[in-house]
């Protein structure tokens, strides 16, 4: 499936070996990681659900190699593994790293983490660290890429589901992954969120305390090997509202997780922090995309500032929200938006900002609507999080839609998609006045936990043979303006 939209192209990557969709599976909860390298290099994680019907998924993953116009779908992990809640990264010399959540099939007695290494562009992977060896439910990893002391360390942090059978944990690795020193409790349990270090090599925790509560936690001694790290800044956040489970989203899909992200610009927004959700204002039923920012390094955040301009939002729905910082400082936001329906379906939105996230351009939908609640597998949503990446002209994005019909079924299948998404693609922020109140309660808190490292052993990833397809049409080149070699594809007929 290719799918054009105005100026942006949305191209399917769970494809078979000749390019075309596979029928009868779903693949959602997606996790893209771009080489800073080689920008026409990518790879993209999520959960493979072979069979629909049933609850039991893999891990999931595919690469590129020419900007995303062709994608090429490997197989799984390790093959009749249960996993679920992909997270990649990518290092600043281009190894892609994937953080995979494992448990037991059909009831999960245990919520544990193991991560795998690539390093020829997410064609195969390498386990790192051993099965069940760190982490939980929910988690999310960041790499240190400063030239500090802490250069080349793995930080992750999961929720209360986890091998520690503890409250929310985070955990550190000095050694690329191969191990994973004890768990700390993070302060207030900040859960459903996101890592990632400024370029002092500081560790910032950003995640949803439960209520109308966020929480930013630094840790500014985790980047010193011999300490056990501890959290000196805990912040409380406000992004306006709540987190909701439920709603657009199926009976148990998030509609949308915490995200945390930080200038690296080196310019005057240099270390800027910004906490991104698509929460539920008080009163409502429907959710918002919301933003809020610190330039004081967390010790104070602005007030929430809302993202998505509809008129009518109040009685829409604003979910899946994220976004990343651009080297030179421009922000992007996507999320899904159901404005332009009478029901559910549901359409990709955009918008950008150049002002670090005071003001940001008028809202823009770069895919087609497609209905959320077809193709669920056993477990109905589709998935909890999509991911954005973006450079100095655009953003590379991963997200799952139900573009793709099944007649066996009756209905659309859920499928993992690409696109790009680039400023040109709408008008430019008009700066008007925003509100800037600061939080200012900022209690601390030190955890306690002995660092003691684990063995490790490897094994190769494999991969699994993949489905009968229906045909595809061959992709057209995406037009954007983009200083990154693109290759051109053939013409679609």
């Amino acid at each position: 499936m290719i799918s054009p939209y105005g100026v942006f192209i949305s191209y399917q990557v769970n494809v078979d070996a000749n390019g075309n969709n596979i029928i009868g599976d779903a693949a959602n909860e997606c996790a893209i990681s771009v080489d800073p390298t080689n920008g026409n290099k990518m790879t993209i994680a999520w959960r493979q659900f072979n069979d629909v019907t049933s609850n039991f998924r893999q891990a999931g993953w595919g690469y590129t190699t020419d900007g995303g116009v062709h994608w090429t779908f490997p197989g799984v992990l390790q093959n009749n593994v249960f996993r679920s809640d992909p997270v990649t990264q990518s290092d600043e010399t281009g190894n892609f790293f994937y953080l995979s959540l494992q448990s037991t099939w059909p009831t999960q007695t245990f919520y544990c983490d193991d991560l795998w290494r690539s390093t020829n562009g997410g064609q195969s992977w390498v386990e790192r660290s051993p099965d069940r060896s760190a982490g939980g439910d929910k988690q999310w990893f960041t790499i240190d890429k400063t030239n500090g002391p802490g250069h080349g360390f793995q930080y992750q942090a999961n929720d209360n589901a986890n091998c520690n059978n503890s409250s929310a944990i985070f955990q550190r690795s000095t050694d690329g992954g191969v191990t994973w020193q004890s768990p700390i409790v993070v302060p207030n349990t900040p859960i459903y969120g996101t890592l990632d270090v400024d370029t002092n090599g500081n560790v910032f925790v950003g995640g949803w305390s439960g209520g109308t509560t966020f929480r930013c936690e630094r840790s500014s001694n985790a980047q010193i090997g011999g300490q056990t790290p501890t959290f000196d800044r805990n912040t409380a956040v406000s992004l306006g509202g709540t987190i909701v489970q439920g709603g657009i989203n199926g009976d148990v899909g998030l509609c949308g997780q915490v995200f945390l992200a930080i200038d690296h610009s080196g310019g005057p927004t240099n270390n800027n922090i910004y906490m991104l959700a698509s929460v539920r204002p008080s009163g409502r039923t429907t959710t918002d995309v919301m933003l809020a920012r610190s330039t004081d390094g967390g010790v104070t955040f602005s007030a929430p500032l809302k993202i998505n301009d509809d008129a009518n939002f109040q009685a829409k729905w604003h979910w899946f929200g994220t976004f990343a910082v651009a080297p030179n400082g421009r922000l992007d936001a996507v999320w899904y938006d159901n404005r332009n329906t009478a029901d559910d379906s549901s359409q990709l939105f955009y918008s950008y900002s150049t002002d670090a996230g005071l003001t940001w351009s008028p809202n823009v939908a770069v895919s087609a609507a497609f209905n959320p609640h077809e193709g669920y597998p056993n477990q109905n949503k589709i998935g909890d999080y999509i991911t954005i990446v973006s450079d100095n002209t655009g953003g590379d994005v991963a997200y799952s839609a139900t573009f793709n019909f099944n007649p066996t079924r009756g209905q659309h299948e859920e499928d993992v998609y690409y696109v790009r998404v680039f400023p040109s693609g709408s008008a430019t922020p008009t700066p008007t006045p925003t509100a800037t109140a600061t939080a200012t309660a900022t209690a601390t808190a030190t955890a306690t936990a002995t660092a003691t490292p684990t063995p490790t052993a490897t094994v190769s990833a494999t991969a699994t043979a993949t489905p009968t397809s229906t045909p595809r049409p061959s992709p057209t080149a995406r037009p954007e303006p983009s200083t990154r070699p693109r290759p051109t594809p053939p013409p679609r007929p």
